[in-house]
C-alpha cells in the first residue's frame, strides 16, 4: 500500500474524511497536492477499504469480505462483468465497486468475488435452485482448487469471461463448456493441447437475483397514491 495510503487509513481511524476537503486531509498527512489525495482516496474506495457518501457526509471503513464493526454487511469485491454466452466480455482484475450484503445471505464469507451476468444462456442452471438470469451477480469461489463435472464455473478463454458448466471429457482429451438455457447455444470445446489459453477462475457458488421483480412491486407501494401513478 502506498504510504499516503495509509495515512488516509490512519487518519479516517479519528475522522470523518467525507466531511474533509481533499486540502484539509492533505494538512493532517502534510501533503499539499489535492489531486494526490484525490487519486489515493479513489484508490481506497476501489480496494474496498472505505465507503465514503460524500452528498450525506458520511464514511464506513471496511474490507472486501469482512463486515464492519458497526454493520453486519459484508463488502463482495465485483470484478466486472461475464457471458452467459460467447465469451464476449473481458474479465476484470481490479473491482469495479462492492456489493454490500448481510451475511446471512451469503453461503461462504471470505475470499469470494462477485461477477455481474450478462446474457440467457444460463437462464435453466440449478446453482442451488436458482437460474443465472441477465442482469443477475454470481458469487465465485477462486479458492476452489477441484472442480468436478458438472461444477458451474467462471472461465477465462483468450482474456474473454463466460459462466458456463464444466465437464472433462477425459476419452476425446477436451473440455466442454455447456450452456443450459431456454435457447439453443453451442457448448464450447477446448482441446487439452489448447489449456494454455483457458482458465477456470474459480467455481460459481451461489446466485444474487437481480432486484427486477422486488423494485416492481416497491414502486407499485411507493408511487401507486401518486396522481400520476400508471
Amino acid at each position: 500500500m502506498h504510504t499516503l495510503q495509509e495515512k488516509i487509513l490512519k487518519l479516517s481511524e479519528k475522522e470523518n474524511l467525507a466531511g474533509m476537503s481533499l486540502r484539509e486531509i492533505g494538512k493532517h498527512i502534510n501533503e499539499t497536492s489535492p489531486q494526490k489525495i484525490k487519486h489515493h482516496i479513489l484508490q481506497l474506495e476501489k480496494n474496498g477499504l472505505i465507503q465514503m457518501d460524500r452528498l450525506a457526509k458520511i464514511m464506513v471503513k471496511t474490507r472486501p469480505g469482512v463486515s464492519t464493526s458497526k454493520s453486519s454487511l459484508f463488502a463482495v469485491p465485483i470484478l466486472g462483468t461475464a457471458n452467459c454466452g460467447p465469451a464476449a466480455a473481458y474479465a476484470e482484475q481490479e473491482a469495479q465497486g462492492y456489493l454490500r450484503v448481510s451475511g446471512k445471505l451469503l453461503s461462504k464469507k471470505k475470499g469470494i468475488f462477485a461477477i455481474k451476468a450478462s446474457g440467457h444462456s444460463m437462464n435453466k442452471a440449478n446453482i442451488n435452485g436458482v437460474a443465472v438470469d441477465d442482469g443477475d451477480y454470481v458469487l465465485v469461489d477462486p479458492t476452489c482448487t477441484t472442480i468436478k463435472n458438472g461444477d458451474y464455473v467462471l472461465s477465462i478463454i483468450d482474456g474473454m469471461a463466460n459462466i458456463k458448466r464444466y465437464f472433462r471429457d477425459t476419452a476425446n482429451q477436451r473440455v466442454i463448456l455447456m450452456s443450459e438455457s431456454s435457447a439453443s447455444f453451442s457448448p464450447i470445446f477446448i482441446h487439452r493441447d489448447d489449456m494454455d489459453n483457458y482458465l477456470v477462475n474459480g467455481k460459481v457458488i451461489q446466485v444474487i437475483k437481480k432486484p427486477k421483480t422486488a423494485w416492481s412491486k416497491i414502486k407499485k407501494f411507493v408511487y401507486k397514491d401518486s396522481p400520476n401513478y400508471q
